[in-house]
Parts: structure tokens; C-alpha cells; sequence
């Protein structure tokens, strides 16, 4: 089982589209995923399941398990001012230290509505996992411009984004 982390709380998220995208690529390769979308992260998490709260919110516990349901993680995340959303650094504060994603394989998805495609929101995460004692895949996928390239479908307009994004799972799988 793979998760997928759609990295944002916002509702209806690009980063969501983008995460089911890949969800249905994984499906396509024959692996079974689930997502885990951060918009259900109860609102008032960060003053009630971290800390010295770690293991006593329902609702983030719920989420935060979801975690454990297999080796490999799929983070789709969006760059926010520079680096990547706050919420997913509080939902990864929030998980049991030193377990949560201690020893999981990460293969990260960045985007953005300008040219970088998320690559400073993914060097930021990549510090951040390493240093919790995750493997992070070296193909980190870009995709700039989101806007222009995710349509209304939930699909991606440019071919070279559909084939980052299967070969990085293909990769992901033999990790």
C-alpha cells in the first residue's frame, strides 16, 4: 500500500487533483494506494494533537495512521511562499516522534502556478524528511505552471508531465 499525501489543507486543493492523478497512475502499474488529503486535518489540530497532545486527537490520529499502512509515501506538495505548506509541517510535528515516517521511501511531487514548480517547497521537505530518517527518491517531479497544465478533468495537459510523473512511480515501486 502506498499513501498518497495531498499536501495542503486547503479544500479542493490543485495538489488534490494532482494526487488522484497519481493515485490512478499507481493503479495503472498495479499498486494499491489510498490518499491521505490534509484538508481533513480537524482545524483545530495544531493547538490539540501536538506536542504534549501527540496520540490523543481522534480525528489526526486517524490520518496520522494512515501512515502505517505501508513502506512508501507519495507527497504532492505545493510551494507556498518559498517552501511548502504550513500544515503539512504541523501534521509531520504532530506524528508520534521518532516513528511517523521514520523509515518510509518518499517520492515527492512539487507545483506551482510559477516556473519552479515547487522545487524550493521540495528541498525544504527533503531536509525535513531526511532528518526524520525517511528515504526521498531522487526523481522529484516539477510541474510548473499548474494552471495551465491541470485541466478540469483532473488530467495533465503537457506529455512530458504525465511521463515524469510514471516514470517516477515506476521508480517508486523498485525503491
Amino acid at each position: 500500500m502506498i499513501t498518497v499525501v495531498a499536501g495542503t489543507n486547503r479544500p479542493q486543493s490543485r495538489a488534490r487533483r494532482i494526487a488522484h492523478y497519481y493515485q490512478a497512475v499507481l493503479t495503472e502499474l498495479g499498486a494499491e494506494s489510498q490518499l491521505l488529503d490534509l484538508a481533513e486535518l480537524p482545524a483545530d489540530f495544531v493547538g490539540t494533537a501536538l506536542y504534549h497532545n501527540v496520540g490523543r486527537h481522534p480525528e489526526f490520529n486517524r490520518l496520522a495512521t494512515m501512515l502505517d499502512a505501508g513502506p512508501k509515501l507519495v507527497m504532492v506538495v505545493p510551494e507556498y511562499n518559498a517552501s511548502f505548506p504550513g500544515a503539512l509541517k504541523a501534521f509531520i510535528d504532530g506524528l508520534a516522534y521518532p516513528g511517523g515516517i521514520q523509515g518510509k521511501k518518499v517520492a515527492l511531487v512539487g507545483l506551482s502556478s510559477g516556473g519552479q514548480g515547487g522545487l524550493l517547497a521540495m528541498a525544504h521537505l527533503t531536509d525535513v524528511l531526511m532528518y526524520l530518517g525517511s528515504a526521498v527518491l531522487p526523481q522529484r517531479v516539477r510541474l510548473p505552471f499548474i494552471n495551465q497544465d491541470l485541466n478540469a478533468d483532473g488530467g495533465l495537459n503537457h506529455e512530458l508531465s504525465r511521463q515524469l510523473l510514471r516514470e517516477q512511480a515506476t521508480a517508486l515501486l523498485a525503491f
